[in-house]
């Protein structure tokens, strides 16, 4: 049985960091392109960072590059989002999600969209205080 278990989420002012983990069990997140989404309250669900996995691919949202880094540690079996100058717009749900491969049928990363998303975790919440 698989589980994606996120943790690391919680209160923080604007301008400071999180880093959020999601730790794997029942796959290995090296053989899975893995990837980070978010859900703020009355929103949909939105990509914001995925990598390949190999590694050599990494994707991010436009509202969260240059701050947010996306990483595994293969021997912890988990999958990492540093958060660094963390403003009010990005507070949400932010979910863990495993997918085959990278890229969609259209050749755009994963987190592009929510297609083809075989597992997901339970989420972390994320608040971010003006």
């Amino acid at each position: 049985q698989v589980q994606l278990v996120e943790s690391g989420g919680g209160l923080v002012q604007a301008g400071g960091s999180l880093r959020l983990s999601c730790t794997a069990s029942g796959l290995t997140v090296g053989d899975y392109a893995m990837g980070w989404f978010r859900q703020a309250p009355g929103q949909e669900r939105e990509g914001v960072s995925c990598i390949s996995w190999g590694g050599g691919s990494t994707h991010y949202a436009d509202s969260v590059k240059g701050r947010f880094t996306i990483s595994r540690d293969s021997a912890k079996n988990t999958l990492y989002l540093q958060m660094n100058s963390l403003k009010p717009e990005d507070t949400a749900m932010y979910y863990c999600a495993a997918r085959r491969t990278y890229y969609n049928d259209d050749g755009a990363p994963f987190c592009r969209g929510l297609v083809g998303v075989l597992y997901w975790g339970q989420g972390t919440q994320v608040t971010v205080s003006s």
